[in-house]
């Protein structure tokens, strides 16, 4: 027989696991903490094997959360909570699991149940890695964790270090990229189990592979989104932004707002062992607060690892440098910064193609040497596509906080039909590029699949109820419109449905693509061998770079590596150059050395 016991706020802190939540206490049963502001009951209503329901009354405290401890409920035991005895059932904001999707209850998880054999792993630093980026419902035909473990091996003999999960948390619906989330703390029924996704990281740890997951603190999605009913002030209404309510961190009652992110960001790195987080849209992080929540959710990431070493990435469009500042030189302390520039130059240089946001970049060489040297290519100068300036000064950052890509989730979705870049180009500027890319001094990104050249396109899917479905297929061409070559009538009713399964499961990589392109995939592995192996790629100190152009189209990049010996990179992205010469002073080898191939 159940019971409940309200326990004050002080002994709260000895007996929980996070501030808010079920937590299972072994012997006694379970505690339950929510913060409701403005509500005068919350009850947990407990559901029992035979799907009966037992509502428990929670102890007010006096900082406006509930909470009691319940006996007789264990992992696996399912429960909601009834606000203001309403007939209405609500799962828990901070609910470990949600079984049956984000409308059902949630379960009761006992996170320490997990035989975790990753004792010696000491996490990653940023410098030297390389990022592989994945979506776990399409990485394998199965989109389970314990299918993708079944993968880590190849991946680990490609030679990536750095495994990038786009968001987990859970979302409505039989698939979608996770951006849409609801349950923060609740990773996806569609992909297995919470212990599945321990054995998944445990298993990559056995290789020596990071894992850093991507979160998403900067909006909820539009469907199974129950906070409010605890309290509107989780979100607020004094900023906008292009998906929804922005969260509440620097307003009336933002404090436990900010503990409930927090919370989510330790959340991860101690009881799923991850390795930092990749920050999503953080220019719609809106914090006007001596502490901006940026810098605390960093420091509450590093505190959390108890020095294991972790990697914090923030994707910034307005391209912020001072997210990877040192706090100490007022900064908050990341790690490292997509690098949007990069990216837009390539595709330009390999495509011919500049418009929408490609509108300012020409793909020349000296973009690509500029980058190599300072990062982003707009540090304050004007912006032609947005009519404004872009970006802030990069001078003294280190060339690994920059993130380099030619293909990520976001990139090829937005091509309309979904193609690989390695489909849009010839292979030989094809094969430059990945060489550019995998040897330059940022810190290189694969896609899933990009090392083996996948068929397999990447589209944009979200499975939604019909009425929101439409509304988001509505938004997605909208959005699409910007590239006037989808946005003729003809482009438009050729998109392909987000809410169609037959757009998820085509972008289901087919894992036997390995060994049919092989070739793609010994290129990959040898650079990153290369990367690795030779110090001058990999140290990556600022202003040991430097750069000419060569031809039109071709340039070189030289490596000063001091006591590591001198490199250089050649690049053609053009016609053959039948060189005699190049009268360049950096294609100079050191005093009384020559270069060799």
């Amino acid at each position: 027989m159940a019971t409940v016991r309200g326990h004050a706020e002080k002994s709260n802190k000895n007996v929980r696991a996070m501030p808010v939540g079920a937590d299972w206490v072994s012997g006694k049963g379970t505690h339950f903490r929510v913060w409701a502001p403005a509500k005068a009951s919350v009850d947990v209503v407990v559901q029992n094997a035979e799907g009966r329901h037992a509502p428990y009354p929670l102890r007010q405290e006096r900082s406006v959360y509930f909470s009691g401890l319940v006996s007789g409920v264990a992992p696996g035991d399912l429960y909601s909570f009834r606000l203001d005895a309403g007939p209405d059932l609500y799962p828990d904001p901070a609910s470990r699991f949600q079984p049956q999707g984000p409308h059902g209850p949630s379960q009761v998880i006992d996170p320490n149940a997990f035989h975790w054999t990753d004792f010696g792993w000491k996490g990653c630093r940023l410098l030297g890695q390389v990022i592989y980026e994945m979506h776990i419902g399409t990485f394998t035909p199965e989109g389970t964790w314990r299918a993708a473990i079944t993968q880590l091996p190849e991946l680990a003999r490609l030679g990536v270090s750095v495994l990038e999960i786009m968001p987990v948390a859970d979302f409505p619906g039989d698939f979608g990229w996770g951006y849409d989330g609801v349950d923060m703390f609740a990773p996806t029924r569609l992909y297995g189990h919470p212990d599945d996704f321990r054995a998944f990281v445990d298993a990559a740890h056995a290789l020596e592979l990071a894992v850093i997951l991507d979160v998403v603190y900067n909006h909820l999605g539009p469907d199974g989104n129950y906070l409010k009913a605890f309290s509107p002030d989780y979100f607020t209404d004094r900023y906008e932004t292009e998906w929804g309510e922005p969260i509440n961190f620097d307003g009336e009652l933002s404090a436990p707002v900010r503990e409930f992110f927090l919370s989510n960001a330790r959340y991860w790195i101690e009881e799923f062992h991850i390795d930092g987080l990749r920050l999503d849209a953080t220019q719609a992080i809106f914090d006007s607060s001596p502490d901006h929540i940026i810098k605390a959710i960093a420091r509450t990431v590093r505190e959390a690892a108890r020095g294991r070493d972790t990697i914090i990435i923030a994707e910034n469009e307005p391209q912020r440098t001072v997210f990877a500042r040192p706090v100490g030189s007022g900064g908050y302390g990341l790690d490292g910064l997509w690098n949007d520039d990069f990216h837009h130059s390539a595709v330009v240089a390999m495509t011919g193609h500049n418009e929408a946001y490609y509108t300012d970049h020409t793909g020349s060489p000296q973009e690509f040497i500029s980058s190599a040297k300072y990062g982003y290519l707009f540090q304050g100068q004007w912006y032609s596509w947005q009519n404004q300036n872009r970006g802030t000064p990069s001078f003294g950052l280190p060339p690994s906080a920059f993130v380099n890509f030619i293909e990520n989730h976001d990139q090829i979705a937005n091509s309309g039909r979904g193609m690989r870049v390695h489909q849009l180009t010839s292979p030989g500027r094809y094969r430059s590029m990945v060489a550019l890319m995998l040897l330059g001094p940022g810190t290189p990104m694969l896609f899933q699949g990009q090392e083996f050249q996948s068929s397999s396109p990447f589209f944009y899917f979200a499975h939604h109820k019909p009425e929101l479905a439409e509304l988001v297929s509505e938004g997605r061409k909208d959005f699409l419109r910007q590239f006037p070559s989808l946005a003729t009538p003809e482009m438009r009713d050729r998109l392909p449905e987000p809410a169609d399964r037959w757009t998820f499961v085509r972008s289901k990589l087919d894992p036997r693509e390995r060994e049919v392109n092989g070739g793609a995939c010994a290129l990959h592995r040898d650079l990153i061998q290369i990367r690795r192996e030779d110090l001058a790629f990999s140290v990556g100190e600022y202003g040991k770079i430097d750069g000419a152009v060569i031809a039109p189209e071709a340039f070189l990049l030289r490596f000063f590596g001091e006591e590591h010996g001198d490199r250089l990179l050649l690049v053609n992205f053009g016609r053959d150059l039948h060189l005699k010469s190049i009268p360049d002073p950096l294609t100079a080898p050191p005093l009384g050395r020559s270069w060799r191939l």
